[in-house]
């Protein structure tokens, strides 16, 4: 709903222009996150920060988590500096990395806050310290370079590749640090990788042809309704008009030569 609010928003408010076929990658990512959400296993029941510590713990997550700062940290230092103005990729990418965190440390506040009004001694759980911090972090850090990059690229084009960026990284977040992955059956492994190449097309769409004047006005004829057929005439009725420049429009004489 909020990548079909901003396509239209952005047309009306701030005269930028989608194109049919980045219309169609808007539907395309669309309908791929719906479908890798659909297939998507449940996460594993979390009830209390030392589980989420555990979770946390785990050599798996915490190399998962080593990539990503890694990945994050090039992003910023070196690619964003030097390809940001011009990559709508680089600022978005590090906008869906940080996500990865951001999601995680509200998945385990929502757990202290339950904690916290059931009574338990969260606030003396160093985990809950630790989350907020790095909540505040990485969401400062997906704002600002949100900002930036809808400060150079249109609208329409930034939330659509942020959305599905960013829901795939949650996604592999959440399998990863609850293993779901175990727990999926054929149909839905299936379901999730149509989903995942659903989500590439369109983000194709988006980004390769963003500059194209493509719509339903200038496609091709044959695609186009009341378009007539060209009239083919032929080569024994061709009438070939031969004029005088020297002579008046309307005084000019007319030759015809028909050719047998």
């Amino acid at each position: 709903f909020s990548v079909l609010c901003s396509a239209i928003l952005s047309s009306y408010l701030l005269g930028e222009r989608l194109n049919l076929l980045g219309k169609l990658g808007c539907m395309l990512s669309l309908v791929g996150s719906t479908v890798m959400v659909i297939h998507a296993p449940e996460d594993e029941e979390v009830t209390t920060l030392d589980e989420m510590s555990s979770k946390l713990k785990e050599p798996g997550f915490l190399a998962y988590a080593a990539i990503l700062l890694a990945v994050c940290f090039l992003l910023i230092f070196y690619l964003a500096p030097r390809y940001g103005q011009t990559n709508i990729l680089i600022y978005l990418t590090i906008c869906s990395v940080i996500g990865a965190f951001s999601v995680s440390s509200v998945k385990g506040l929502g757990i202290a806050i339950k904690g916290f009004f059931a009574g338990w001694p969260v606030l003396q759980h160093p985990l809950t310290w630790i989350l907020v911090i790095t909540l505040v972090a990485s969401i400062t850090t997906q704002i600002n370079y949100l900002n930036k990059s809808l400060d150079i690229f249109n609208t329409s084009l930034v939330f659509p590749i942020y959305y599905v960026l960013f829901t795939t990284i949650v996604i592999t977040t959440s399998i990863i640090l609850f293993k779901e992955w175990v727990t999926m059956t054929v149909v839905d492994i299936i379901g999730t990788v149509c989903g995942f190449l659903t989500i590439i097309l369109g983000v194709f769409l988006l980004h390769a042809f963003k500059d194209m004047d493509v719509s339903l006005g200038n496609l091709p004829q044959a695609l186009q309704s009341g378009q007539q057929a060209p009239v083919t005439r032929d080569d024994k009725n061709i009438l070939i008009e031969v004029d005088n420049s020297s002579i008046a429009p309307e005084d000019k004489p007319k030759v015809f030569m028909i050719s047998t």
